[in-house]
């Protein structure tokens, strides 16, 4: 269906003289494949698939490997003594007494003596590090937390659809709306122009006075503003609608029924109305934010658990004097091992983030009650309004039917003399308002159903959609 609506737009932008006919589910359509917002939509849950994988990377090994060179500037001097071996660095043609102890000769030889210099000019390492987690409970635990926030970008894309098709429902109804009302302004001002050229005839033989020709010269004028914002208003419901849909502004469409097609239906639809919320998508996200909550409670109490990592590393050293790269000698080192970190004491911290976490439970858990009475009653509000619009358009109808029958009577009457013209016209603004007010009706009930579809979360997605 889109490909053959974007295959009739491009024949018309090379010259096609026709707009596109779309009806509201061409519409939808159109919106669920081409809106920016259900695309952003969609990004995020790619998104947030990707940070889950980040997660699910910190499971597996790290290896690194890296490099490091040093030049000493000033080497270290080291003073040794070892008893019965005399001192290590002091000065051999002063020994001490035999009869001292060796600290005492350890201080006086420091005292008089350099000490050994040790250490090389250059100093070279490179090698490769590597980890990865044993024992990570935290870890474990934030990998349910991103399959969590994967469920909530998706019910949050879901939601997205679901106020789109709402928001082009009600911009195709405004634009049926307006271009029904202009039929009826229409309508009037033709009948008020057919008056005014009558007058103007008998005028000319001399059978109608200058003021009967004012008069409907003036009451046909007063119409043509009503025209013009029937117009504008038309303009502006095409462009939110083209808006909505993803599509350029100078997309040329026309589209197809009116509103009183759907008051055949109305009786049926309202009946058929189950008003079971359990798919509101704000419920389901709330549902799903508890989860995410409780499973934050979880990792924070995890962060009294001990952590185990595998480590390893394998390195190479070289160092030398003199020139940095000459007469280099390479000699292998590596380990492995492992290391546990246990939590002892934080100050608090983690207690407190504890409490901090059953809090935000415990108040999710009230928010949720109090959305669920709000949308309840909204419910209910939404279907009593529907009940009320249908009785509305009933009565609308027959007050339809009546101003024409009316207006039928006064026609008559003013052809043959015996009705005046304020009676006709008088008669002719009923009939106009009883249709505009019928229009208004029809308008009523499909954007309270519409809306009625959002709160309840049940719009067929899935018939508007190529899945």
């Amino acid at each position: 269906m889109l490909a053959a609506v974007m295959a009739l737009a491009g024949s018309m932008s090379l010259g096609a003289a026709e707009p596109t006919l779309l009806d509201l589910d061409a519409c939808l359509e159109i919106a669920l494949a081409e809106s920016p917002t259900v695309k952003v939509a969609d990004m995020e849950v790619k998104r947030v698939d990707y940070s889950r994988r980040e997660i699910l990377g910190q499971l597996l090994p790290t290896i690194d490997f890296g490099g490091q060179y040093s030049r000493t500037l000033a080497k270290q001097t080291m003073y040794m003594n070892m008893d019965g071996f005399g001192d290590m660095g002091g000065d051999s043609g002063e020994g001490g007494d035999s009869g001292e102890t060796g600290s005492r000769a350890a201080a006086r030889a420091g005292a008089g003596n350099n000490g050994i210099k040790v250490g090389l000019d250059n100093s070279y390492s490179v090698g490769f590090q590597a980890s990865m987690p044993l024992i990570a409970p935290q870890l474990w635990t934030s990998i349910s937390l991103s399959d969590q926030q994967i469920f909530r970008n998706v019910e949050a894309a879901r939601k997205s659809r679901f106020e789109l098709v709402n928001q082009v429902k009600n911009a195709y109804y405004a634009l049926m709306l307006a271009e029904d009302s202009k039929i009826v302004i229409k309508e009037s001002y033709d009948m008020a122009k057919l008056t005014y050229d009558t007058y103007s005839k008998q005028f000319a033989l001399g059978d109608a006075s200058d003021y009967d020709v004012l008069r409907t010269s003036v009451a046909m004028k007063n119409i043509e503003p009503q025209l013009l914002q029937a117009d504008i208003a038309i303009k502006q419901a095409r462009l939110q609608l083209l808006i909505l849909m993803g599509v350029d502004s100078d997309f040329e469409f026309k589209i197809d029924g009116k509103l009183a097609d759907y008051q055949e239906s109305m009786y049926a639809r309202t009946l058929a109305i189950d008003p079971d919320y359990s798919g509101n998508s704000d419920l389901k996200l709330m549902d799903i934010d508890t989860e995410m909550l409780r499973k934050s409670l979880k990792i924070e109490k995890l962060a009294y658990s001990p952590t185990l990592a595998l480590t390893a590393n394998y390195n190479w050293t070289a160092m030398n004097n003199g020139t940095p790269f000459k007469d280099l000698r390479w000699n292998p080192y590596s380990s492995i091992g492992v290391s546990i970190s246990v939590p002892i004491f934080s100050g608090g911290q983690r207690f407190n983030r504890v409490k901090q976490a059953k809090l935000q439970v415990e108040e999710m858990k009230w928010q949720r009650e109090n959305l669920e009475r709000s949308i309840d009653m909204q419910v209910k509000v939404a279907v009593d309004n529907i009940k009320m619009n249908v009785k509305q358009i009933s009565s609308c109808a027959e007050s339809v039917a009546e101003a024409e029958r009316a207006y039928g009577i006064q026609q008559k009457s003013f052809d043959i003399g015996a009705a005046s013209y304020l009676n006709l016209r008088d008669s002719e603004l009923a009939l106009t308002q009883a249709r505009l007010s019928y229009n208004q009706a029809i308008y009523n009930y499909l954007v309270a159903h519409s809306n009625l579809e959002l709160l309840l979360g049940n719009a067929p997605i899935d018939k508007y959609t190529n899945k």
